[in-house]
């Protein structure tokens, strides 16, 4: 058996096994969840999901309500891309539930 010089290492059993440095994990990228502003679903709604979802204190989650309202969009969280998208997809179908037009998407952190 071959073994190419800082990659493999051959152990007594010949069997070849990587070096760890190859076996490097990445942490997963992260998202943010971004409300954005519309003129028909009540503040009241934002906050009630940002605290229920996002479990940001009601201080906390009007502020970010006052952001989206005032800046035309605000960050709820940042995750790891499946969590964020899980969390955004929930924020919209309960929206859209309860008949108000909010949304809710995922950009890369």
């Amino acid at each position: 058996m071959s073994s190419k010089k800082g990659t493999d290492t051959q152990n007594q059993d010949g069997v070849d096994l990587k070096d760890r440095e190859d076996n490097k994990i990445e942490k997963p990228k992260k998202y943010k969840v971004v409300f954005y502003n519309d003129d028909y679903t009540p503040m009241d709604w934002v906050v009630l999901l940002l605290m229920s979802e996002f479990n940001l204190s009601s201080k906390k989650a009007f502020a970010v309500m006052m952001k989206v309202h005032e800046k035309g969009k605000g960050i709820a969280g940042i995750f790891p891309k499946g969590i964020a998208s899980t969390k955004s997809k929930r924020c919209n179908k309960l929206s859209k539930n309860q008949d108000f037009p909010l949304f809710t998407d995922i950009e890369p952190e």
